[in-house]
């Protein structure tokens, strides 16, 4: 199916630090390159719970070990928030991470780091971060050269797939260029393999070149959705 898919051990913010450095090392443990090995180490849930600061040596202990940080932060809290969890938690891609939309230094700096935000426009608006999907600062976030990897977060929740996501990227004013960077964002942003993802970009390339016909088609290339979803599962 050209789909890989690899593991992300999460934290939870509702949990104690000190269960988040046990899962950590456990992480460590099973490290890898290969399918089903653990490529990275996240922090999920409300992040107004805790102090972003208490999970530091967690984050510490899996940098150390070779995974990818990849926390939530930035979307139910702002950039005072977001700023933290740049600092304290060294994110190689950024859960959400949208609110640095209202500090432009800030998301200079993120852009500047290399740091990938995953924009989940329905989702925000579902857990009213904005009022409606026109209020999701995504061409903001794209002008300042953000890159970007959209996501549908939890699709069984918010009842939004990835496909929505682009709709709403259109709805939005982006054209038939700027869905293939989002395609292209995203496919970088993931930690697939370096192979699948030449192939992956190769296939936004195609679509772009003959949109129409690549959407009519499934053997001349998936919609960039799809391409998406083959990002996303790592």
């Amino acid at each position: 199916s050209g789909v890989e898919v690899a593991v992300i051990v999460a934290a939870s913010r509702m949990r104690h630090p000190l269960d988040a450095r046990t899962l950590a090392r456990l992480a460590v443990r099973y490290a890898g390159d290969q399918p089903g090995e653990v490529i990275g180490f996240g922090l999920s849930n409300d992040e107004r719970a805790g102090q972003t600061s208490s999970w530091e040596r967690a984050f510490a202990i899996a940098r150390r070990g070779g995974l990818a940080s990849m926390p939530h932060g930035g979307e139910l809290l702002g950039p005072d928030h977001l700023r933290e969890v740049v600092s304290c938690l060294g994110p190689t891609r950024l859960g959400h991470g949208v609110r640095a939309g209202e500090d432009p230094a800030l998301l200079d700096a993120i852009v500047a780091s290399g740091i990938s935000l995953e924009v989940c426009p329905a989702s925000n608006v579902s857990l009213g971060v904005y009022h409606s999907p026109d209020d999701v600062p995504l061409r903001r976030l794209m002008s300042h050269g953000a890159q970007i990897a959209l996501s549908a977060d939890d699709p069984l929740l918010f009842q939004s797939r990835l496909v929505d996501q682009y709709e709403i990227a259109r709805t939005l004013g982006c054209d038939d260029a700027e869905l293939a960077e989002l395609a292209r964002g995203s496919i970088r942003a993931c930690l697939a393999s370096p192979t699948a993802k030449q192939t992956w970009l190769a296939e936004v390339d195609a679509w772009l070149a003959a949109p129409d016909q690549a959407l009519g088609a499934q053997s001349d290339g998936p919609e960039a959705g799809d391409l998406e979803s083959r990002a996303i599962a790592r």
